[in-house]
């Protein structure tokens, strides 16, 4: 994205492009400043439910049209229990374990496997940048998620210090957060089989209202003192979650997309976990750890990779193509040319 200092329109359009990522960064420092105060649960439905109302409104405003065959329905209940219910239930639990910033990394690593899933599904191309982002992404995921003494003992060869709970992953909030992840890829590769029936933004304001009723259903059944012990500020930062991180976020978002603006928003999906970690670090104080700040750096380094991977192949090919013009132009030993100037006593005679 270049800004042209001359536009009077470039600074207004570079804060529309980058305000989603900052939105989302935002509501995850938002939301774990809210959860001693409330429970998991209860602060995921109502993240869902008023948002989703308040983007129905919108279509309506926008005369969109609703979704009228049982394909339609059906898609949208299977996008609604996979990217509401599952997503937003599993990044609830994770951030009660796990830091705003830190969690935030493990959310937008989902590029990795939108990746793999979308070559397998669609027969996308990942090309030779993708699998390097790919293999640089699952190390810094390793990093983030893998408890520090097991990688210091794995890497000092003792084996017998790791021991595996797989039962005991699901008290992690790096491994919760990471199902989150995977939740949310597999919802961003139904879109476009949800698109297929249904108008996306009726969709997605459908998807959050029935996805949210599962988990205010199991609020009321494990859960309690949900809202007893919130202050005013508690609730001011839910409702910030709720409109400028799930509302007005996507909102952005999708019409930034009908725009034509894809490739800009997914060269910026990486602002999304830095915007986490300052703000985390600034307000919530999080500290990570050394082997953390590795993952961190190495996943956000493959975010762009997978997302940029079309774009970096295109400029390599376009150098390679202009230094093998270059070097073709080049005279070689065999082609230096002498010049002769011969008079008439000097002329060749054959």
């Amino acid at each position: 994205m270049q800004l042209n200092s001359n536009s009077t329109s470039s600074l207004p359009k570079a804060l529309l492009l980058i305000a989603p990522f900052f939105l989302w960064g935002t509501a995850m420092v938002a939301m774990k400043g809210v959860i001693p105060n409330t429970t998991p649960f209860f602060m995921a439905g109502v993240r869902l439910v008023p948002a989703g109302i308040l983007v129905l409104l919108v279509s309506l405003v926008l005369k969109l049209p609703q979704p009228k065959t049982w394909q339609a329905w059906l898609w949208i209940l299977a996008f609604a229990l996979v990217d509401g219910a599952m997503f937003q239930g599993f990044l609830a639990q994770g951030i009660v374990k796990t830091g705003a910033g830190l969690g935030s990394v493990m959310i937008d690593s989902q590029p990795l496997a939108v990746a793999l899933l979308s070559s397998f599904l669609f027969g996308e191309v990942i090309g030779l940048w993708g699998w390097l982002g790919l293999g640089i992404g699952v190390l810094g995921i390793s990093l983030i998620g893998v408890p520090d003494p097991w990688i210091y003992s794995l890497w000092a060869g003792d084996l017998k210090a790791v021991e595996v709970n797989w039962l005991g992953l699901f008290d992690n909030g790096e491994w919760l957060m990471l199902l989150a992840s995977l939740s949310m890829a597999v919802g961003t590769v139904m879109i476009p089989y949800v698109s297929r029936y249904a108008d996306p933004v009726v969709a997605t304001g459908w998807h959050m209202i029935i996805g949210g009723v599962p988990l205010f259903s199991l609020s009321a059944l494990q859960e309690s003192q949900q809202w007893q012990n919130m202050t005013v500020d508690n609730w001011l930062s839910l409702g910030y979650a709720t409109v400028f991180g799930s509302a007005i976020a996507y909102g952005i978002f999708f019409y930034l997309a009908s725009q034509g603006n894809l490739t800009s928003l997914s060269a910026l999906t990486f602002l999304t976990p830095i915007f986490a970690l300052l703000f985390g670090t600034i307000l919530l104080s999080e500290v990570l750890s050394s082997l953390q700040s590795g993952g961190v750096f190495l996943t956000v380094i493959s975010i762009y990779l997978i997302n940029q991977r079309d774009r970096i192949a295109a400029k390599f090919t376009r150098k390679t193509h202009e230094l093998d013009t270059e070097r073709s132009s080049v005279p070689t030993e065999n082609q230096v040319e002498i010049p002769f100037n011969l008079t008439s006593s000097e002329k060749i005679v054959e």
